[in-house]
């Protein structure tokens, strides 16, 4: 790790004893106990939470005191662990302890796959892919390669110890699982060769897909073996936008990958009929599924039309994605009254799109999800926000209608 000045180790001190302060707080103490009885399907109202991990430039960077790289680094880490509640007030969990992940990674069959980007920064990028055609190329997926960086990780934990350990205790922890196969095949081969390639090749793409449910399965029971796992049963982040607060999980290590919490999606796959998503993919998905404590699925894709031969037989499904794209009066439906939280990802034109926000809009898109998710445990998360135009009212104002619809309409 880079030397740190001391006036650099001075702001980062301060920072953390805010942290903890904050973290300590009658507020956020009872904000912890709200997250367990939402996450237990005892709640009492909706959770909110603005994802700022596509905005945090705007929010945070203006805030950066220090002078080196290492320091801002972890000085942006530290404000981002209260910046949400504190700031644009939201239902953002303050973590007393600062966390540091276990460093491992995971290349799906042995390829780092590389990118082509447009001329001018941001208009976009493609994929380089490395299958043009599965019977001709298979011989292309290698072994998939994955491991774990620990004298990386213990460094980065003895590190911040030195800078501020005696005052924020610092704490190795573990996200939710995460797996993504069919992010990773369009990565290798691109869409339309995908979903051609069902019908193509059958078998060959069956036997594809069980070997990156395998391997997932392999480098999971890696970070097992290796004490790579730890608890997932409080502030830790649950993919995607949520917290893992539970009481149905281990809280105390070491623990298995049946002891903690997994995610997955499948938002490539929208193209595709239920019926061909249960036969090519689902299989795959099923297989990783049990290997998880509990499963959070779903991103942007709609799961209204895999749900009723898919999704709703996995036993240990806890939230379920409901997207703008979503048919929210279906899964409300189906969702009325189960242990499986209705897990709204509202549109994020409504924050990040235009210069005034259009609070009507806003206000009758909460409420539509508000009639939709009556009897059901819902929960908000806003994501895919990439812009607030560096007005971070606008974000504070957002969450205020959020607070102002739900005391109006909800009926739990």
């Amino acid at each position: 790790m880079s030397e740190i000045t001391m006036k650099d180790k001075a702001i980062l001190r301060e920072l953390a004893k805010r942290q903890l302060e904050l973290a300590n707080s009658p507020k956020n103490r009872s904000l912890e106990k709200e997250w367990l009885l939402h996450n237990t399907f005892k709640g009492t109202r909706p959770m909110m939470h603005v994802e700022m991990g596509t905005f945090w430039p705007e929010a945070i960077l203006p805030l950066l005191k220090c002078e080196s790289s290492a320091a801002r680094n972890i000085e942006a880490i530290l404000h981002h662990q209260f910046f949400n509640q504190e700031v644009i007030g939201d239902d953002h969990p303050i973590r007393d302890y600062f966390p540091v992940y276990w460093q491992s990674w995971f290349t799906l069959f042995g390829h780092n796959i590389t990118t082509s980007h447009a001329a001018e920064p941001g208009l976009g990028h493609s994929f380089n892919y490395v299958i043009e055609d599965l019977e001709d190329d298979y011989n292309k997926l290698g072994a998939s390669d994955f491991g774990i960086d620990k004298e990386g990780s213990l460094k980065e934990e003895a590190f911040c110890n030195e800078l501020f350990g005696d005052i924020l205790p610092v704490k190795r922890i573990s996200g939710s699982l995460y797996a993504v196969p069919t992010q990773k095949i369009v990565h290798l081969m691109g869409m339309e060769n995908m979903m051609v390639s069902m019908i193509d090749y059958p078998e060959l793409f069956l036997k594809m897909m069980d070997r990156i449910a395998e391997d997932y399965l392999a480098y999971f029971r890696l970070l097992e073996a290796e004490g790579a796992l730890c608890p997932t049963v409080g502030p830790e982040y649950l993919a995607q936008g949520s917290f893992c607060f539970t009481d149905e999980l281990p809280a105390v290590a070491p623990v298995k990958t049946t002891d903690v919490w997994g995610y997955l999606d499948s938002q490539e796959s929208v193209g595709l009929s239920p019926d061909m998503f249960k036969e090519f993919l689902f299989p795959c998905y099923d297989k990783i599924a049990s290997i998880f404590g509990l499963l959070s699925y779903g991103c942007c894709e709609p799961v209204h039309s895999v749900w009723e031969n898919c999704l709703s037989k996995l036993p240990n499904l806890r939230k379920v994605s409901i997207s703008p794209w979503c048919d929210e009066e279906y899964m409300g439906h189906e969702l009325r009254g189960k242990n499986i939280t209705f897990f709204r990802k509202p549109s994020p034109n409504y924050l990040g799109v235009g210069n005034t926000m259009d609070e009507a809009g806003l206000r009758s898109h909460f409420e539509t999800t508000l009639r939709a998710a009556r009897g059901c445990t819902l929960e908000f998360a806003q994501r895919d926000v990439y812009t607030i135009g560096g007005d971070i009212s606008r974000a504070q104002r957002y969450v205020q209608i959020f607070r102002e619809t739900v005391e109006k309409h909800w009926q739990g």
